[in-house]
């Protein structure tokens, strides 16, 4: 990282007229005594933050300096700013030292000054002493993957919130907020991702049990940045102090005036009248993910929430198709996979449904599991060893060949071959709304399609409610958004969808949702399933149906 490009260190770069509005928000303005108090900046790269930090407190401190004052000694630990990439902190110190010359301050006082705010080194592990009233930046975006094994042991051995597929800025944001004292804020923007997903759990229940997130600022389609950049940025203002209502706000226009408006109505005591904004409690609550729009959508899904029990409690199972490892060796024409006929499958994958049915492309997938689920022993299978082994390379460089001992030629995925004979609805990952096809049991699903089957709902009724606007309703209440507004239809997701128990479902209400899937109508499936749950028509005009 001390070495790396701007892409490795997940480096994006800030507007000013943003830097301008978090620090605002942040209550890092000229008007308060800054050399009183004492400022982090995790992640400082080519200065967008530490300038204009340096520029209000230097204004603050004019204000109030004495005659005879020692410039150095009282403004020395006012900032600490850390950096790991070593050609940008000699940079970034260069325009530290020519910005306090500017400023009147001479040659040595410049250098004492820079030298005692600037630390080079890895934020998540370099000495920081005592606590900040502030911690404000843009902390790295730098997936797991792009990080040596050795150097992320050592950060799960510091950071409690490094979990599942966590991103960098994760333990950024955690070393920042215990980093801070009694009463200071942390402002960053910052990919939202960890507001929803599951690896930000662990990080949402320590804002939850410590902190109170005070203002949060959706920033997706805005120009934040000064490249383009794909990061679902929002800006999230946290002090250590006893949780209570959060300000939140949508997409402001970019510009400074909009900017300094907005960041005066979410910091008064009252919300201005005709301010957008909204004000609401309980944002943050254990490891559940934030809800952070339309209230009304939530009121509703908390009602269903403690009416109805989860779709999985009812007898339907979710599952994601065979991820291989390997495709282009396990997948193939069902008719030219050379392996014998027990063992492959016809695979249905995203293309196939793209219809709102199967059209089957004549894809297979190569099975190497025994209906138990043990791993087949090649030499019983003459042609898919022959097959197997022609691809050895390819099949065994994959992480769970190497994991798999004598079974190295598994797909990553178990097969269950029972799954291919069952009726099951199927649904892509990724969608505006949701695609839920049926599929009679005749073909394996690939890992880009989420399956349900059931042993108690009728899977074409099940169908209807999920094309419903119910499925979206829990999946937009839960779900990241993506570039385009599309949804993640993902299985922890899906799992959240209340559903009422199928003994309890009237026979009629039962038919009504059975002939609108099978007539693939929409507004019958919306009849039906506001039949079924019983909504009123303020509820149907939420959840989007006719009323």
């Amino acid at each position: 990282m001390a070495r790396a490009g701007v892409e490795a260190r997940g480096a994006i770069f800030t507007k000013p007229e943003v830097v301008e509005f978090i620090l605002d928000l942040a209550g890092y303005t000229a008007d308060r005594p800054l050399h009183r108090f004492r400022l982090l900046e995790p992640s400082f790269g080519d200065g967008d933050f530490l300038l204009p930090i340096i520029e209000r407190l230097l204004e603050a401190y004019a204000r109030e300096r004495a005659p005879a004052a020692d410039v150095v000694a009282d403004l020395q630990r006012a900032i600490c700013a850390v950096e790991v990439h070593s050609k940008t902190v000699s940079r970034t110190k260069d325009k530290v030292r020519r910005l306090l010359v500017e400023n009147d301050f001479s040659e040595e006082q410049a250098e004492a000054l820079a030298s005692s705010w600037i630390i080079e080194g890895d934020f998540l592990l370099v000495a920081l002493s005592g606590k900040f009233t502030h911690v404000v930046g843009n902390p790295p975006y730098v997936r797991q993957e792009l990080i040596p094994n050795a150097l992320l042991s050592l950060y799960r051995s510091h950071y409690s919130t490094i979990y599942d597929r966590a991103d960098l800025y994760v333990p950024f944001i955690e070393r920042s907020l215990l980093s801070l004292g009694d009463e200071g804020v942390l402002a960053f923007i910052c990919s939202d991702r960890w507001m929803k997903n599951r690896y930000g759990g662990p990080l949402r229940e320590l804002v939850a049990k410590n902190f109170h997130l005070t203002h949060y600022i959706d920033m997706v389609t805005t120009q934040a940045f000064q490249s383009d950049v794909v990061a679902y940025p929002a800006i999230t203002v946290i002090s250590r102090e006893r949780p209570g209502k959060t300000r939140i706000a949508h997409r402001p226009e970019v510009t400074s005036a909009t900017l300094r408006k907005l960041a005066k109505e979410m910091c008064s005591d009252e919300l201005p009248d005709g301010s957008g904004l909204v004000e609401v409690s309980g944002v943050a609550n254990g490891s559940e993910p934030w809800i952070l729009n339309s209230f009304d959508q939530l009121a509703l899904v908390r009602k269903l929430e403690a009416s109805f029990p989860l779709i999985e409690e009812t007898g339907c199972r979710i599952g994601i198709g065979v991820a291989t490892g390997a495709d282009a060796v396990f997948v193939g024409q069902y008719d030219e996979l050379p392996v014998e006929e027990s063992r492959k499958l016809p695979l249905v994958m995203t293309k196939d449904i793209h219809g709102g049915v199967v059209d089957w492309r004549g894809k297979g997938v190569i099975n190497p599991f025994n209906e138990d689920g043990s791993v087949v022993r090649l030499d019983d299978y003459p042609k898919m060893k022959v097959y197997i082994e022609k691809h050895e390379g390819a099949v065994r460089r994959r992480n769970v060949a190497k994991r798999s001992g004598a079974g190295w030629f598994r797909t990553i995925d178990k097969i269950n071959p029972q799954l291919t004979n069952r009726e099951k609805l199927l649904i892509p990952d990724i969608k505006g709304e949701a695609n839920v096809v049926y599929e009679g049991g005749e073909y394996y699903p690939h890992h880009n399609l989420y399956y349900i089957t059931s042993d108690e709902w009728d899977v074409r009724a099940l169908q209807a409610v999920l094309l419903s606007g119910i499925a979206r309703l829990f999946v937009a209440t839960y779900s990241t958004r993506m570039s385009g507004g599309y949804l993640r239809f993902q299985a922890q997701y899906l799992r959240r969808i209340r559903l009422p128990y199928w003994s309890s479902v009237a026979e009629d209400v039962r038919q009504a949702l059975i002939d609108a899937a099978i007539a693939n109508d929409i507004n019958a499936c919306n009849e039906a399933t506001f039949g079924l749950y019983r909504f009123t028509d303020e509820e149907r005009a939420i959840v989007g149906g006719s009323a």
